[in-house]
Order: structure tokens, then C-alpha cells, then sequence
């Protein structure tokens, strides 16, 4: 069984914790029935995983076959990836969904798309990345212990333009950098500009879509002392040719929205100005999850 899912980039500025996008980068699962679990990898941005019942993939799978009340097969895991770790472009969310995908077709739970994505924000606690993720495209989300509800809102017409920085940014740590509470008229302020950023982003009003991903209030202005150079960028990229620039996810990634067509030009103007970024350009994944077969040759043993 192989199970691919691609990156998300979440927030997209003032979309906080509600909006993601997916990225065509992927985390790709090879999985063998074995008789204990195991992890391995060969990608460089998975050096270092867990490799027993420490492996997040296993951890959530484990979860949920608990929940469905199912026996859970053990299996030889392959893990490939071409997602940064820690760099806010959701490795973790596409290894819950991949976990999820993999219980699934393990317990023959037959879950439905809401189910999945209601495990997987309850885990996160938010849908933003892990929706893309599942859905691909773009989605906007809103979670509560009650319940999770989403919109898929299709696959935007534009490049994408990230600029990676070397150094890591932990979540956790760029969460605990913002404040506990918001001021109402700072609340109502980063209400509307994400209104209006969903409204652009439905119309394809790209132009209006990158001035929001500016304007955000929520956390950007606390988390700009983490990532060196990103208001600059955010401050001069429509000079680059692109649309706008957010940080993607928690950070440090910075996510630029660019004409199509026009991601090589972005890129390298970028990477000329910011040497200290690598500067890559990507485009928005089409597709969310996905579970494929492989085909065994006669007398090879059973797999999957």
C-alpha cells in the first residue's frame, strides 16, 4: 500500500487557523504487513525518526483504531518526503492524515472524509492544515470540541513562491509567542481583513487577496522577531512581481502568491535580495490524499 499526501500552508495571513492551502510537496507512505511495526526513511528531511511506537504516524493510527474499537496489523513502514520539517509547511498534519489513511485501510473502517478530518482536527486542534492535506486545494475551516466544519473551495489559478530560512521553527515556540488575549477593536479589525481576504480568494481577486495577507493582526506582528527579513518581504513584494506574502503556518516559511506564470521571476528576484532564504517556487496541490496498490508478482508473499 502506498499512501502519498501532500504539504498545506496554513493561515495564508489573517486566515488564523482556519484557512490552509495545499503544496505540492509530499509525504509518501510505503506499508508491508509485518509482525511488529517499523520506520524507516532514505529522505534527508526525515533524518532522525522515530523508528518503533515513538513514530507519530503509529501513534495516531494506533489512536484511532482505540477509538474505532479495531484490531490494528502491524506494519513495515518506507517513509519518503520532500516537506521541510518544522518549517510551517504542515509535516506533521500530512503524517496524521497518513496515519489515518493507513488505519483506514488497515481496520477496512471505511471512514468518510468528515470523519477523517474530524480525528485529524481534533489531534491538531485546528483544520488548516491538516484539511488541505485530506482535501487538497484550498479549504476554510472552523473547529470546535463540538464539531468541525469545512468548505473546500477549490484549487487557486496562481504560483507559489516559498522562501525557506535554515534555521527550524518549532510550533510550539511560535505559539507561545502571542498574546493570550486581543484588544475588540483589534479583533474586529483582523475579522474583517479575513473576511475579505476568503471573499478575494473565492473571486480570484488575487491582487486584493495578497493586500489582506499583509494586513493581518492576529499574529504576525508577534511573530515577525522570530523570522529575520519577513516583514521586509512582506512589506515590498508586490516590487517582485507577486501578489502577496504571508508566513506559512507558525513560520519561518515565507508563502508568496504569485501570477501563473510568473514563480521562476519571483524566485529568483527573491533569492538574489535574501541569500540567507532558499527560495523555491511551488505551485498548489490538486489533490489531497491518496491510496494506491501495489502490484506483487506471483509467489512473492502477500503485500500491499
Amino acid at each position: 500500500m502506498v499512501i502519498t499526501v501532500p504539504a498545506s500552508s496554513a493561515n495564508l495571513g489573517p486566515g488564523f487557523d482556519s484557512i490552509g492551502l495545499a503544496v505540492n510537496r509530499f509525504l509518501t507512505l510505503e506499508a508491508e504487513k509485518a509482525a511488529e511495526w517499523s520506520f524507516s526513511s532514505t529522505s534527508s528531511e526525515l533524518n532522525g525518526i522515530a523508528e518503533g511506537k515513538d513514530n507519530l504516524v503509529y501513534q495516531v493510527a494506533e489512536e484511532l483504531a482505540r477509538q474505532l474499537g479495531m484490531d490494528l496489523p502491524p506494519c513495515e513502514v518506507k517513509m519518503t518526503s520532500d516537506i521541510p520539517l518544522a518549517r510551517g509547511l504542515g509535516s506533521s498534519a500530512a503524517a496524521i492524515i497518513a496515519a489515518i489513511e493507513l488505519t483506514d485501510q488497515l481496520t477496512g473502517a471505511s471512514l468518510t472524509k468528515e470523519e477523517k478530518l474530524r480525528f485529524a482536527s481534533l489531534w491538531e486542534g485546528h483544520p488548516d492544515n491538516v484539511g488541505p492535506c485530506l482535501y487538497g486545494g484550498l479549504i476554510v475551516g472552523t473547529h470546535t470540541d463540538e464539531d468541525t466544519n469545512m468548505v473546500h473551495c477549490g484549487v487557486p489559478d496562481v504560483d507559489l513562491v516559498m522562501a525557506v530560512p535554515d534555521s527550524e521553527l518549532m510550533t510550539k515556540k511560535a505559539r507561545g509567542i502571542l498574546p493570550e488575549q486581543l484588544e475588540y477593536h483589534h479583533s474586529i479589525r483582523g475579522s474583517s481583513v479575513s473576511n475579505v481576504l476568503v471573499a478575494a480568494l473565492l473571486k480570484e481577486d488575487w491582487e486584493l487577496a495578497g493586500k489582506m495577507m499583509g494586513r493581518d493582526v492576529f499574529h504576525h506582528p508577534y511573530r515577525a522577531k522570530l523570522v529575520p527579513g519577513l516583514l521586509n518581504i512582506m512589506d515590498n513584494i508586490q516590487d517582485y512581481g507577486a501578489y502577496g506574502a504571508a508566513l506559512s503556518g507558525a513560520g519561518p516559511t515565507v508563502m508568496c502568491l504569485a501570477p501563473r506564470g510568473s514563480g521562476e521571476y519571483v524566485r529568483n528576484k527573491l533569492q538574489a535580495d535574501y541569500p540567507d532564504f532558499h527560495v523555491q517556487t511551488a505551485e498548489p496541490a490538486a489533490f489531497g490524499a491518496v491510496v494506491q496498490y501495489m502490484k506483487v508478482k506471483e509467489n512473492s508473499g502477500m503485500s500491499m
